[in-house]
């Protein structure tokens, strides 16, 4: 099932006033936009995320990502309309779900994305949602009277993400009048029938409209702490006749090879496996398993990238790898600094902070006897939380 996203970015945040829009403001040196197409360009359970921007406002989107535009196409007079551009800009290649979010909510998690998603297998639409904690009361526009009590049982404040059903959405805008504009998608779905239901929101995921609510930015950013997670992986290749065989992304020439489904190489396996263990996102048999032919011979290194790139995605960062190579042969020192290199070169970190080290059994076990190389490995990432 293919989840896209659109993020509206087209306001001239009146509210918010200052020289720019709100969505360009830096927010701890990052403009707020950035950070949030981040937020959904990282995660793993979606495919494509489209920015909606006014079109007068490319260079600040040019200067919000550095130089290096993402998908982005221009929106129009009303945010209705900016969101119908966006869901058009996907109809070449529709996804089965879409998600419609705010530029100005940066902190969105994981789990909200991955809970609306979830809920879109029962219904058509679906958004965060707040409870009211504080009395509700009806009150005269113009005199500021109070005139009545409200159940605010009844009532919750939408967040975004909302998600919808792609097909759903798009036919729900089609009866849209041109000039007509919605507060949000919800109410557009509601009115065409669309049965939708809310997820619990976090008063975390908050909108900023005024410069109090940047200050509220920051400061949530400050609290936001870093932590380290530790992997550990293990793996085995039997010995056999050969020409050769690969060991962390090497080859060694030699009259021996190790047996395996893909280039058997022990040591980006294990590697592979210690990554994926310290983000608690299963094993490499889970994401490559020997039973599907497209894996057979394949190069390791394709393995590590993958669990590189999941851990990037989920907010992790790599600080050290150290490998152990268990064998009597062939000899790993004169490789181990070649090793070092090409690992780095994977996981795309500086070369300081990969160890590779070598260790015989004393002839003993099966590694003893030379009918199979072991690896060690421990990995260690550095996460964010608050």
């Amino acid at each position: 099932m293919k989840t896209d996203v659109v993020i509206v970015a087209a306001g001239s945040s009146t509210r918010f006033g200052g020289e720019i829009p709100k969505q360009y403001c830096k927010l701890s040196g990052q403009a707020i936009l950035k950070r949030t197409y981040d937020l959904f360009a990282k995660s793993p359970l979606i495919r494509k995320v489209i920015v909606v921007i006014a079109k007068t406002d490319i260079e600040l989107l040019k200067q919000a990502f550095n130089g290096s535009n993402p998908n982005f196409i221009y929106g129009g007079s009303t945010r209705s309309q900016s969101v119908l551009a966006g869901l058009q800009s996907l109809q070449n290649a529709p996804p089965n779900k879409v998600l419609i979010h705010d530029a100005a909510r940066p902190f969105v998690n994981e789990g909200t994305i991955s809970a609306i998603i979830s809920m879109l297998d029962q219904v058509q639409g679906c958004a965060p949602a707040l409870p009211i904690v504080d009395a509700i009361k009806y009150v005269d526009d113009i005199s500021g009277k109070i005139t009545a009590d409200a159940d605010r049982n009844q009532i919750l404040r939408m967040q975004t993400p909302q998600g919808f059903c792609y097909s759903s959405l798009m036919k729900s805008y089609d009866q849209l009048a041109n000039e007509e504009d919605v507060h949000d998608d919800l109410t557009l779905a509601l009115r065409s029938g669309m049965i939708c239901k809310t997820i619990p929101g976090l008063p975390d995921n908050f909108k900023i409209t005024t410069k109090s609510d940047l200050q509220r930015a920051e400061l949530n950013m400050v609290q936001k702490v870093t932590f380290s997670v530790t992997g550990t992986g293990f793996d085995v290749h039997q010995i056999c006749d050969g020409t050769g065989m690969f060991l962390c992304g090497v080859h060694i020439p030699g009259k021996i090879s190790l047996k395996g489904h893909s280039d058997a190489d022990v040591g980006l396996h294990a590697i592979t496996d210690g990554l994926l263990g310290a983000m608690a996102l299963g094993d490499i048999g889970d994401h490559f398993p020997p039973s599907e032919g497209k894996w057979k011979n394949a190069s390791s290194d394709i393995f590590l990238s993958h669990a590189k790139e999941l851990t990037n995605k989920n907010g992790g960062k790599i600080a050290h790898v150290d490998v152990t190579l268990i064998c009597e042969e062939p000899k790993i020192e004169p490789y181990k600094e070649r090793m070092r290199k090409q690992i780095a070169k994977i996981l795309e970190i500086d070369l300081s902070a990969v160890s590779v080290k070598a260790t015989t059994t004393e002839s003993l076990g099966f590694t003893g006897r030379g009918e199979g190389i072991a690896a060690m490995a421990s990995v260690t990432v550095i996460k964010e939380t608050k």
